[in-house]
C-alpha cells in the first residue's frame, strides 16, 4: 500500500511542470538526433528538370476513352468475323460476365477502307481518323490481361492494376517538372456527363507529394472556380493582401521544414494566384478563328462539347503544360448491348475534334514535340454480349488484344504495329503489355525508367515497379535511338 509521502511527492510532481519540462527535453534531444539519410524528407518543386537524354516529346495529350472502344468494329478489321457471323465461335473465349455471355460471333456491321500513303484500314465509323492516318500510329497488339474497367484503367493509366498509384501526369510532372509557372503542370478535363470509372484515382498524385496531382479543369463555364477575386479585392487591395499572405506562409514553413503537404498548399496557393490571368486567356476560346472552330467541330452539336476541350487541351499545351488529359463519361465506350447503335453515336463525339487536334498541332508545328494518345482500357470480344436480337446485341471486354492510337512526339507515323488472330481476340505478334507501353513514353521524353524511382517506405518506387518493361523500337519514329 502507498505511503503517505508518496502520494504527496506524486501528486505535486503530476501538477507542476516537471513532466511537462521532461517530455520537452526528450523531443529536443529526438530533433537533435541525427537522421538518417534514407528517412531525411526532402523537398519538391516543380522546376524544370533537365531529362537524362535529349527528349523527342515534351508534352502529351491523352484522349481516355473510358469504357473499351471496340477494336475489330473501329482499327482493326476481321473478315473471319464476318464470314462466320452468327455462327459458334472456332475457338475459347476470355468472358468477363458469363451470365451474358454467348458463343456466337459477332460480325462487324461497318465497312472498313484502306487509307493514306500507308494504306492502314479505317472503319467508315471513324472519318476523322481515316483523314489523318499518315500521321499517326495504329497499335493494334496492346494488353494489360485484366478484363475488370477498374484494374486495367490503372494499368493504362498509373503502371499497375492496384489503387491508389501516382497517374501518368504525376510521373511526368514528378520527373520533369513545368514548362510554366502560371498554368498547372498537369490538367484533367472531365465530361460533362461524368467522371470516368475510378474517379478521382485517374489524375492522383497517389504516394507521390501533392504538388504533382491533377488540376481539375470543368468540363462548364466557369471551367475553374474562384479564379478571379470578388471587385473589392481587385488590384492593389489584393496584391498587398498576396505579398502579406506569402510572407506568413513562408515565415510558418520556416518552422516546419519537410512537411511536404504544406509545401504544395502554399505552392498550390501562389500557382492560384498567377493563374488569374493566364487560365482565363488559355481557356478563352473566343479568339480563336472560325476555320479553327470548324476543324475541332465546335459548329456541330455532336462534336461541340469535346471539340472545346481539344482546342482548350491545344492552347494549354503551346502554353507550357506539361500533361493534359481528357476524359470521357463513365462507361461510355462499355458497349455490352445496342452497340450498333451506342458505338456510332460514341465515334462522332470525339473522331472529327481528336484529328482536328492532329492537324491543328502539326500546323502549328506542334506536333513533333507533343505526344497524342486515343484509346481506352481495354476492347471488345468477336462473340455476341446479351443475345437478344439484332438491336441489342453488343460485345464483352477484351483486355488481351485491343486497339489505340498515338501521334507525334517520337512516335512513328503510318501504318500499324502488332496484330491479333483472325478473331481480334488476342495479340499473337508485337504485343505491347502497358509497361511497354510506359517505357516506351518514358524514353520519349529523355526519362530511363529505372532512374525515375521515388522513395517510399524504404524502397524505390517506379512507374514500372518492377515490371519488365521495354522500350519497342517499332513504335518509334525513324532516327529516334531506342
Amino acid at each position: 500500500m502507498m505511503d503517505a509521502g508518496r502520494r504527496h511527492f506524486l501528486a505535486r510532481g503530476a501538477m507542476s511542470l516537471a513532466p511537462l519540462a521532461a517530455a520537452c527535453l526528450y523531443r529536443e534531444q529526438l530533433q537533435a538526433a541525427p537522421v538518417k539519410p534514407e528517412l531525411a524528407r526532402k523537398s519538391f518543386d516543380l522546376l524544370p528538370s533537365q531529362p537524362q537524354q535529349v527528349p523527342r516529346a515534351t508534352a502529351m495529350i491523352s484522349m481516355f476513352m473510358q469504357g473499351g472502344p471496340s477494336q475489330v468494329d473501329l482499327m482493326d478489321p476481321k473478315p473471319e468475323l464476318n464470314r462466320l457471323d452468327g455462327q459458334k465461335f472456332p475457338g475459347t473465349i476470355k468472358y468477363d460476365n458469363a451470365a451474358q455471355a454467348s458463343s456466337k460471333v459477332l460480325g462487324c456491321p461497318w465497312k472498313f477502307r484502306k487509307h493514306g500513303e500507308c494504306g492502314s484500314e479505317i472503319s467508315e465509323l471513324l472519318p476523322g481518323l481515316a483523314g489523318i492516318v499518315d500521321d499517326v500510329l495504329i497499335v493494334r497488339s496492346m494488353h494489360t490481361g485484366v478484363n475488370n474497367h477498374g484494374q486495367s484503367i490503372h494499368a493504362m493509366n498509373t503502371g499497375r492494376i492496384l489503387r491508389g498509384r501516382p497517374a501518368l501526369g504525376s510521373w511526368l510532372t514528378f520527373g520533369l517538372g513545368a514548362q510554366t509557372r502560371e498554368l498547372p503542370a498537369f490538367v484533367a478535363m472531365t465530361d460533362p456527363r461524368g467522371l470516368p470509372v475510378e474517379g478521382v484515382l485517374n489524375w492522383s498524385n497517389g504516394w507521390l507529394p501533392s504538388l504533382y496531382q491533377g488540376t481539375v479543369v470543368r468540363s462548364r463555364e466557369p471551367r475553374i472556380l474562384n479564379l478571379q477575386p470578388p471587385e473589392r479585392l481587385r488590384g492593389e487591395v489584393q496584391s498587398n493582401y498576396l505579398d502579406l499572405l506569402s510572407r506568413l506562409n513562408r515565415r510558418h514553413l520556416a518552422r516546419r521544414r519537410g512537411d511536404l503537404e504544406l509545401e504544395a498548399r502554399i505552392a498550390n496557393f501562389e500557382l492560384a494566384a498567377r493563374m488569374q490571368s493566364a487560365a482565363g486567356v488559355a481557356l478563352d476560346v473566343s479568339k480563336e478563328t472560325k476555320s479553327t472552330h470548324t476543324l475541332y467541330g465546335l459548329d456541330d452539336e455532336a462534336t461541340r462539347e469535346f471539340g472545346t476541350r481539344c482546342l482548350i487541351a491545344r492552347r494549354l499545351v503551346e502554353r507550357g503544360v506539361r500533361f493534359v488529359q481528357l476524359f470521357t463519361k463513365n462507361q461510355y465506350w462499355d458497349h455490352h448491348g445496342s452497340i450498333r447503335s451506342q458505338l456510332p453515336a460514341s465515334c462522332r463525339k470525339v473522331d472529327r475534334p481528336a484529328a482536328g487536334l492532329v492537324t491543328d498541332l502539326k500546323q502549328r508545328g506542334l506536333l513533333d514535340s507533343t505526344v497524342v494518345h486515343w484509346g481506352g482500357e481495354m476492347g471488345r470480344l468477336p462473340v455476341i454480349q446479351n443475345d437478344a436480337g439484332p438491336r441489342q446485341v453488343g460485345r464483352d471486354h477484351n483486355t488481351y488484344g485491343f486497339s489505340m492510337w498515338l501521334a507525334g512526339g517520337g512516335f512513328r507515323s503510318g501504318g500499324t504495329h502488332g496484330t491479333t488472330d483472325e478473331f481480334g481476340h488476342r495479340a499473337v505478334e508485337n504485343k505491347v503489355n502497358h509497361y511497354d507501353y510506359h517505357a516506351t513514353l518514358l524514353h520519349l521524353f529523355g526519362i530511363d525508367p529505372e532512374q525515375l524511382v521515388y522513395l517510399r517506405n524504404g524502397r524505390d518506387q517506379s512507374l514500372l515497379d518492377g515490371q519488365p518493361g521495354k522500350v519497342i523500337e517499332g513504335l518509334l519514329a525513324a532516327g529516334t535511338i531506342a
